[in-house]
């Protein structure tokens, strides 16, 4: 039985960079550390843990905890070897989107539209939100030997990557580039995009637009997936099912955004930002979801990378008639409900929750 509240402790795993193989490919300038995320009862011992997508750089072990209590206007040649078997099948169910995905009759060179799956024309990858190979090694263009990844509608999730994952920690997902041709690298799923668990939303009170940036994960771990919540309206926010979705090394993984100041529009948010610049990896406020066991888990997380405080507050509170346990809220830089300037976490135990910014 779960006490009445969560622990997150933010492990850094550092990560070995695989040379590149293939020619025409970029090798990938990949993060040195996986965030991993672990649960913990009142006495301190595991619940589960959660890997997420990477930071930009090595990071110092955070600690996020919460302590005791408790509607949408909808708007991105083979490789050589992997050996690892670090991630799990999705498998398709009704909430997937209502699309078949067909292989073999999609060529590389054009983009799916496959219900629920959103083109990223700002990233420079002809709508992929990344193209990578086994080996990490990475191209401009979705080609033969490569994984493609893409991008889902706010509320959704991507459901292919290959069951055989690098040894070394990094991930890869999207659909296989094979003699020309896209083809499902988890032929458990018909669709390219199901829907998540639906107990979170991102609810925006002010009356700039605010974009959160999801991580492209399994896949190249940038922040370029869009949750664009208008002034006044709201969103859902992808809370996966992690009992189901991709492993990192047969660790349960969750969701996480990278959110801008109010105003930044995806397309100048949504990118691998440089040093200083607040946007994407720099962003103020990076946001975890995720369901397990019967509970959802949301944490507001503080990014090492950026200790300015957002133009927003944020709180987590519950919907009408959900009962929640913790507190969790960012209000004028400082986080309560958790242990101080290390973030905080609540469980969503019945009903669902929002992420507001006001």
């Amino acid at each position: 039985m779960l006490a009445r509240f969560a622990l997150a402790s933010l492990l850094t795993v550092p990560a070995v960079l695989a040379a590149p193989a293939a020619p025409a490919a970029h090798h990938h300038e990949r993060r040195d550390a996986v965030t991993v995320i672990q649960y913990v009862d009142g006495s301190g011992n595991p619940i589960y843990t959660t890997g997420s997508a990477a930071t930009s750089a090595p990071v110092a072990t955070s600690t996020s905890a919460s302590s005791s209590s408790s509607d949408s206007d909808s708007e991105s040649s083979p490789a050589s070897s992997s050996t690892s078997s670090s991630s799990s099948s999705s498998t398709s169910s009704s909430s997937s989107g209502s699309g078949s995905f067909q292989d073999g009759t999609i060529k590389c060179s054009d983009f799916p539209t496959d219900d629920g799956v959103v083109q990223l024309p700002w990233v420079g990858l002809d709508g992929w939100a990344s193209v990578m190979a086994l080996d990490g090694s990475t191209s401009q263009s979705c080609q033969d030997g490569f994984y493609c990844s893409y991008a889902c509608k706010p509320g959704m999730s991507k459901t292919q990557w290959p069951s055989d994952q690098p040894s070394d920690g990094r991930s890869v997902g999207g659909l296989e580039c094979r003699d020309g041709y896209l083809y499902r690298s988890n032929t458990d799923a018909d669709s390219l995009c199901e829907a998540d668990h639906s107990s979170a939303y991102a609810v925006n009170n002010k009356d700039s637009q605010i974009a959160m940036c999801r991580t492209d994960y399994p896949g190249s771990e940038n922040m370029v997936i869009p949750t664009v919540v208008k002034g006044n309206s709201k969103q859902p926010v992808s809370v996966v099912n992690e009992d189901s979705y991709y492993k990192w090394g047969g660790k349960k993984t969750s969701t996480q955004y990278y959110v801008n100041n109010a105003g930044v529009s995806m397309e100048d948010g949504c990118v691998w930002g440089s040093e200083g610049s607040g946007i994407g990896n720099w962003a103020p406020v990076v946001l975890g979801a995720g369901y397990t066991n019967g509970c959802t888990y949301l944490s507001i997380i503080p990014n090492p990378n950026n200790k300015d405080a957002p133009n927003f507050n944020l709180k987590i509170e519950a919907t009408d008639g959900s009962d929640i346990v913790g507190d969790c809220s960012y209000e004028d830089g400082v986080y309560s409900g958790g242990s101080g300037s290390d973030g905080c976490t609540v469980t969503v135990t019945s009903g669902s929750a929002n992420f507001v910014f006001y």
